[in-house]
């Protein structure tokens, strides 16, 4: 059976020096912090082009810290994207705050500012971009939103490290994990750059919002036994920082085969009625964490994939709002936010009872990922494809 993200094939092809970088570590006795961890913080810091890169322990743990250090109190609101993974709101709400969902684009599935705009009120604090399936969220329009209203972005850009954003022909694209006041990303093994367990890091170019998340981030703590805040612990360890090490110095690499796979299975979906593939904005490029589609019939689609062997994913099944846990909380997304939806005029049965379509649920029903990694044959899997299209 293909494998979904192929880590196996990649463990093998860097094995000699995972388990050089491994051994390391294992010889070192440092296994909390120590040179692995600050060498990548400063890789990751050079790639970005920004002053702090600050590592964690995990993608979520990285928003949680973030949200602190941006001094988030209970009840205030922070708008999210509707369609996306449940991180963004759920720390939110660990933190007393109130998630308000926002509309998606129906075809970049990016997050909405029309729809940012419209939830925008008197405790509002701030916005959560999340740069969905690899590609970075529409941030010119964001930031105008948020200098207008005075509101801070953390981007979340879990899918997205490696992804960039064109400027002016005279500047350089300018890379995701740098649009907020405060970014992070993730380090889950299926994502593009991943270790070998949770792991995460937080971005900024802000040296007081640096000092607090590591202070956050080690129990409220910048002293050795002198705890200024109520903190959390959320720390890499250093096995996990040597493997994101020596994979970090094939990521671009990596990124090259991603784009080349997602440029056949676009050539190949060209030609099948009922199916397009997530639009990438003018000027992005995209990681490509997954290659996901909008398949009209996805349930019909599903059983063609089954028979022809072919792994998929449904990123995500069900918008934000609809969630159970947040089915009570009456935070959904604005219903007048009137975006070019492909079934606006129907209805869904969620958690929060009746409600119009938005382009996330759209999206919920409609969204499907399938292998796209370095180590996928994609060649293979588009063959098998045209046997059951």
């Amino acid at each position: 059976m293909i494998p979904f993200v192929n880590l196996i094939g990649q463990r093998n092809a860097y094995k000699p020096e995972l388990e050089q970088a491994e051994r390391a570590v294992f010889d070192s006795g440092c296994f909390i912090g120590g040179p692995a961890v600050s060498q990548l913080e400063a890789n990751l810091a050079k790639f970005c082009g920004i002053g702090h890169a600050i590592a964690c322990g995990s993608g979520t743990e990285a928003l949680t810290v973030s949200l602190m250090a941006l001094g988030i109190a209970p009840g205030d609101e922070v708008i999210v994207p509707d369609f996306t993974f449940v991180a963004p709101a759920e720390c939110v709400a660990a933190l007393s705050g109130i998630p308000k969902f926002a509309d998606i684009d129906a075809e970049t599935l990016q997050i909405s500012p029309k729809s940012v705009e419209s939830l925008v009120g008197p405790a509002t604090r701030g916005i959560i971009a999340v740069d969905l399936f690899g590609q970075c969220a529409p941030y010119k329009e964001l930031r105008e939103i948020a200098n207008r209203h005075g509101l801070w972005i953390l981007e979340d850009g879990a899918q997205a490290f490696g992804a960039s954003v064109a400027q002016s022909p005279h500047l350089e694209p300018r890379r995701a994990c740098t649009f907020g006041d405060i970014a992070i990303t993730s380090f889950y093994p299926s994502k593009p750059l991943g270790c070998y367990g949770d792991g995460g890091a937080i971005f900024t170019d802000d040296a007081e919002l640096a000092r607090k998340v590591r202070q956050i981030a080690n129990h409220g703590s910048s002293e050795h036994y002198l705890h200024e805040i109520v903190g959390v612990n959320s720390r890499l360890d250093a096995i996990q920082a040597a493997v994101l090490n020596v994979k970090f110095a094939h990521f671009e690499e990596e990124l090259c085969k991603r784009r080349e796979n997602a440029a056949k299975y676009d050539a190949f979906f060209a030609n099948v009625e009922g199916i397009q593939p997530q639009r990438i904005a003018k000027g992005n490029t995209s990681t490509y964490a997954q290659y996901t589609l909008l398949v009209d019939d996805r349930n019909a689609f599903i059983e063609k994939l089954k028979k022809a062997e072919i792994p998929y994913c449904i990123h995500y099944p069900m918008a934000l709002h609809c969630q159970p846990c947040f089915g009570e909380s009456g935070h959904a997304a604005s219903a007048s936010d009137n975006l070019n939806c492909a079934s606006e005029n129907a209805t869904l049965n969620c958690a929060t009872g009746n409600a119009t379509l938005n382009c996330a649920e759209v999206a919920s029903t409609k969204a499907i990922s399938l292998p796209v990694c370095a180590f996928t044959d994609v060649d293979t899997i588009i063959e098998k494809l045209r046997n059951v299209l």
